[in-house]
């Protein structure tokens, strides 16, 4: 399982620099506005300067509309700005066409500029508060839309978590059917360190977290803290040794 980190600035990206051995993505996102807002592309350059090479960008290009084309520029600037993971909130997507169309157009536009780059297809947990589509339509969408993976996020940041909109046994029908397309399964949304037995169990391959690794668990007020990125690296590297004894021995 690969952890990925949101700093909301260069500031925390230099604190993320000094755990990089405990992350695997750096993941850039303007939390003001938005679960997945987009941040300034001059701020997507200076963080990709300012993190060791070997550590992959991933930019957020907002909770975006239905307005494919728009979506797609925008997903052009952060690749062109330095990230190689893209990820896309589909939020004004209300049907799985909709969200198809915008996804087919962001990997148009990133993979010409950038073969390589990784495109992320994001829903909603708690889709159903905001109307857009179904969870559980989002690994289709990122297969036919020709994206590398799918991910689920809250879209509103009130305190409720992704297992309280889907619980873990939807969740781990989210990761089948994203496995059974070929592509990466990622989760987020106010995931904490007591969360990461499940996450595992069910296979996720990539989870973001931003507040678990922030001071006082504070996704707006706090500042990432290197402490608590190893701090939380050591829990997942924990839970995968469990699992993989509890697998050894089961089989």
């Amino acid at each position: 399982m690969l952890l990925l980190i949101s700093p909301d600035g260069v500031d925390e990206a230099l604190d993320c620099a000094k755990a990089a051995e405990h992350l695997d993505i750096v993941d850039v996102k303007k939390p003001d506005e938005g679960s997945l807002g987009a941040n300034f592309p001059w701020v997507i350059r200076e963080i990709r300067d300012a993190v060791p090479a070997d550590k992959p960008v991933s930019a957020t290009v907002g909770d975006v509309p239905y307005k494919p084309g728009t979506v797609a520029q925008a997903a052009l600037g952060a690749a062109v700005s330095g990230a190689t993971y893209i990820k896309v909130g589909l939020y004004g997507c209300t049907t799985p066409d909709q969200a198809i169309d915008v996804m087919r157009g962001v990997v148009r536009a990133v993979k010409d500029y950038r073969p390589d780059a990784f495109v992320v297809a994001s829903g909603y947990a708690d889709a159903h508060r905001i109307g857009c589509v179904n969870p559980l339509a989002l690994p289709d969408i990122a297969r036919r839309s020709g994206s590398d993976a799918a991910m689920l996020d809250t879209a509103i940041k009130d305190g409720t978590r992704l297992f309280d909109h889907v619980p873990p046994e939807v969740c781990a029908e989210f990761v089948r059917l994203t496995h059974e397309a070929e592509l990466l399964a990622a989760l987020a949304g106010s995931v904490k360190a007591g969360d990461l037995g499940e996450l595992t169990r069910i296979g996720t391959d990539i989870v973001g977290v931003r507040g678990a690794v922030c001071e006082g668990g504070d996704r707006n007020a706090g500042r990432i803290q290197p402490q608590l990125v190893a701090a939380f690296r050591a829990e997942m590297d924990r839970h995968a040794r469990e699992y993989a004894a509890t697998v050894a021995t089961a089989s």
